[in-house]
């Protein structure tokens, strides 16, 4: 808009002082002054092309129900960081005035001299992964920032695997915490993406070559302040031993035997929390219960889920379908 008035500007004067000269020279000479009229009038359609082209050049992103915007750095690109930082203005100024709220930037490597520019713009982080990092500026000035936090809970599973013998699957860690290492149940944590009994049977096999089948849920743990400052909740799965012959993982595991359960629960080296779990595996044994689950698929926004409830142990869970749930 500046340059368009610059233009007009400029325009007004040459006329006025030209006018004069324009008109009686065209008397003498009509070929000439056409020629010279028509080279003004190619600068300006020039000008005002570049003006609107400049004007038009915002970022362009991806709209969310919530009037967010999302701008991929892989999918809008600039030429260097001049031009970013001259097209994130006007975009800025331009998704006030339209009333856009929580804009999103996702940086990926190649464009890691976008930052500066955006913590200068009052960007702020958001999360981070290893190729990419998400900044977001909250714009409304009267309403609170109502993102929502980045994942701050760990996932991970444990399994209590007994065998027809009542002996149950052990390990001692080859990196462990305390003094001495202390017999515990194997598991791990849950990779993105997977089910907490996909995890476990993944996680004994991996640490034992033992292959297993799904019995049941058992319990939760939850603490917080973990790793990464993230809170954690360990679930615990039984789980039906299919193979018996026991081949540790020598990179993470010093340590796996089959073990007597109830020498497992009276042992010097086990953790409290390890008896707890065991004991309610006997319990839920004994008293014919289970956490089952199934799996649907949500109704409204069409993704897999899976639901855990607690049934007889020997009931059939509920067959693979999204009637039940609409929430």
């Amino acid at each position: 808009m500046t340059i368009l008035l610059n233009v007009c500007s400029k325009l007004r004067i040459i006329c006025k002082a030209s006018l004069g000269r324009i008109y009686s020279s065209f008397l003498s000479d009509p070929q000439t002054i056409f020629g010279e009229l028509t080279s003004h009038s190619r600068v300006m359609s020039m000008t005002t092309t570049m003006a609107v082209g400049q004007e038009s050049k915002l970022f362009q992103g991806k709209i969310d129900r919530f009037k967010g915007v999302s701008v991929d750095s892989k999918e809008e690109t600039c030429n260097d960081v001049m031009e970013f930082s001259q097209i994130l203005g006007d975009s800025l100024k331009h998704w006030k005035e339209i009333g856009n709220r929580g804009i999103w930037f996702k940086v990926h490597l190649n464009q890691s001299e976008w930052v500066p520019v955006l913590v200068k713009n009052g960007f702020k982080f958001h999360h981070a992964k290893e190729e990419y990092v998400m900044m977001y500026l909250w714009l409304p000035k009267t309403e609170n920032c109502n993102i929502p936090q980045y994942a701050h809970t760990m996932i991970g599973v444990g399994a209590v695997v007994v065998n027809e013998k009542d002996q149950i699957l052990v390990v001692s860690e080859k990196y462990y915490v305390v003094d001495k290492p202390h017999w515990k149940l194997p598991g791990g944590y849950v990779e993105p993406g997977e089910n907490l009994v996909d995890a476990a049977i993944r996680e004994v096999y991996e640490e034992t070559k033992i292959s297993t089948e799904f019995q049941s849920i058992l319990t939760l743990r939850h603490i917080h302040n973990g790793m990464f400052g993230c809170s954690d909740i360990y679930t615990v799965v039984s789980l039906k031993p299919l193979t018996q012959e026991i081949e540790k993982c020598d990179r993470e595991i010093e340590n796996c035997i089959w073990m007597d359960v109830q020498e497992y629960l009276n042992h010097p080296h086990v953790h409290d929390l390890n008896r707890f779990y065991v004991q309610k595996y006997l319990e839920y044994k004994k008293c014919n219960i289970k956490v089952n689950c199934f799996h649907g698929c949500h109704q409204i926004v069409n993704k897999p889920y899976t639901v855990y409830s607690v049934t007889k142990a020997d009931e059939e869970g509920p067959k693979e379908n999204g009637e039940n749930s609409t929430s």
